[in-house]
């Protein structure tokens, strides 16, 4: 477990960027932003979604005790999960166990996140022969892929455990109301809450991630440790106190000098769905009334085979911000050969690290050399209290760099658009 990570951002390679002094002119900008953020939590919490704000040290311990219960029925009973939600309801949960893994040797599979039928056809083939629990979230129970994926699945179940299959399924959904809360109800399903002062975007510290992350067999109470460490880090309006704060500031200034599009490149293939996570919190924060940084991502040194050239060469619209984990355990040297036939006995006694190191610092210093500008998040190390508190630290950075762009970062009215017409072309009643 990390203590006292207090500064993750590393803004070393800006500097040829962005004039320094300029952060601190955003203070008086800050400070507003963040007391109306606070201000509004303790006025209109429900209304702007601001219940993640406080979550790591105000969550639902009774709670929190029956995700560890459920989660280990489903270890002993169980050969896979399927996790059934789409958005937030999947994105963050995904993140945390291909980051981490998967311990105990059950299989995590992830339905309802689109509308492919090979899709559904590969997931109903792994489960044949197999012992099978579903967590079914969303908060509605209406939302077209996720529900049309449960429909599928639950009949699956039904066919398979008959009157049994409720005690498999477990929905996590709205404590009162709605479609899936009333057929839990009726069936008899375990209900965990989607809380209703949290969205999707930023709900992966509640029981949506939770169960599925507590089923991989990962500690859900140093994720949430991590994460109240970086709240109590990040109470601060002080910039130079605050890096969750100045990443924000860097963002905007960027983006005030045209930079459109942030990539985020990590180093570690496991880390690829914490890039999806990370592009929806920004993306649907940020992204309305005809603003916003566009979210991108990459896995490096992989996509330097294919989006290095513009990422290096291209159109000068796009900054950088670079995953590091600073220290991994995993010592694997590279071994001298007689025959020398690839020409890498240079790398001999150099363990795969140390040669990924390199290449991420190579890369960093030609692309600011490039036109680039680069920021950094260093992890300390890669566990569950360290994602936990990146978690966070992402989270209040969004909330503030939505109200330093002037948009409202906790709503989504773009979206809908696309469901309308999506429902007329299926025939939808009222449509």
């Amino acid at each position: 477990m990390g203590l006292m990570i207090k500064k993750i951002l590393d803004d070393s390679k800006i500097k040829s960027f962005v004039d320094l002094t300029e952060v601190s002119k955003w203070q008086g900008r800050v400070s507003e932003c963040h007391n109306r953020l606070h201000q509004d939590y303790g006025e209109s919490r429900n209304d702007l979604m601001l219940g993640w704000l406080n979550l790591p040290v105000d969550y639902d311990k009774e709670e929190f005790e029956r995700i560890k219960l459920a989660a280990e029925k489903i270890r002993n009973d169980s050969d896979i999960l399927i996790v059934i939600g789409i958005g937030g309801s999947y994105l963050g949960a995904r993140a945390v166990i291909e980051a981490l893994g998967v311990y105990g040797g059950i299989k995590i599979l992830f339905a309802g996140n689109n509308l492919s039928s090979r899709q559904m056809q590969n997931i109903l083939g792994q489960m044949d022969g197999k012992e099978v629990s579903l967590n079914v979230i969303s908060k509605s129970g209406t939302t077209t892929e996720p529900g049309v994926a449960f429909r599928i699945l639950r009949s699956w179940m039904e066919k398979k455990y008959g009157d049994k299959a409720a005690e498999r399924i477990y929905a996590t959904t709205d404590r009162q109301k709605g479609a899936l809360k009333n057929l839990a109800d009726e069936k008899g399903y375990e209900t965990f809450v989607v809380p209703d002062d949290i969205g999707g975007r930023y709900s992966v510290l509640t029981a949506v991630g939770m169960l599925p992350i507590a089923v991989a067999g990962l500690n859900i109470d140093e994720l949430m440790a991590g994460a109240a460490e970086a709240r109590e880090n990040y109470l601060t309006d002080n910039l130079a106190e605050n890096d969750a704060y100045v990443y924000a500031v860097y963002r905007n200034i960027l983006y005030n000098s045209g930079k459109q599009i942030e990539i985020l490149a990590n180093y570690e293939p496991c880390l690829h769905f914490v890039g999806e996570w990370w592009k929806q919190l920004f993306g649907e924060s940020e992204g309305k009334d005809g603003k916003g940084i566009f979210p991108a991502s990459v896995d490096l040194t992989t996509d330097l085979h294919s989006m290095g050239q513009f990422i290096q060469d291209g159109n000068r619209i796009l900054f950088e911000t670079v995953l590091k984990i600073e220290e991994d355990e995993i010592e694997i040297k590279m071994q001298k050969q007689d025959d020398d036939a690839d020409e890498l006995n240079y790398l001999a006694g150099k363990t795969l690290e140390e040669v990924n190191s390199v290449a991420m610092e190579a890369t960093k210093m030609a692309h600011v050399s490039g036109g680039v500008p680069v920021l950094g998040i260093n992890l300390p190390q890669l566990d569950a209290y360290n994602l936990g508190y990146l978690i966070y630290f992402w989270e209040k950075a969004c909330a503030m760099s939505g109200y330093l762009l002037g948009v409202n970062p906790f709503n989504q009215p773009g979206v809908e658009v696309y469901k309308k017409n999506m429902f007329k072309g299926l025939g939808k009643p009222g449509y």
